[in-house]
């Protein structure tokens, strides 16, 4: 079972996006309300983030949700996480 606490939602949150980082050998820390493109994330590191998200909690982002603004930072990203958790399936 998926842990779907707030704590465990923004540490994974987290990995998911060090992971990307790391790929592309950005070694640079980010914080939870950091701007992730401003970090060296290209558009398209984005998307295979919003993929990922999807798979590692899964859910589906209604594309209306797919917004830079909800993949903005690891705050906005966990909120949306959360929020679509909660909804029925």
């Amino acid at each position: 079972m998926l842990d779907r606490t707030h704590a465990g939602s923004t540490e994974r949150v987290a990995q998911l996006v060090r992971r990307l980082l790391a790929k592309r050998a950005i070694e640079q820390p980010v914080g939870p309300d950091d701007d992730l493109s401003a970090s060296g994330l290209s558009s398209l590191d984005l998307v295979n983030l919003m993929l990922s998200v999807e798979t590692e909690f899964d859910i589906k982002i209604p594309d209306r949700e797919m917004t830079p603004a909800n993949f903005r930072s690891i705050a906005r990203i966990d909120a949306l996480v959360r929020a679509l958790s909660r909804q029925p399936a």
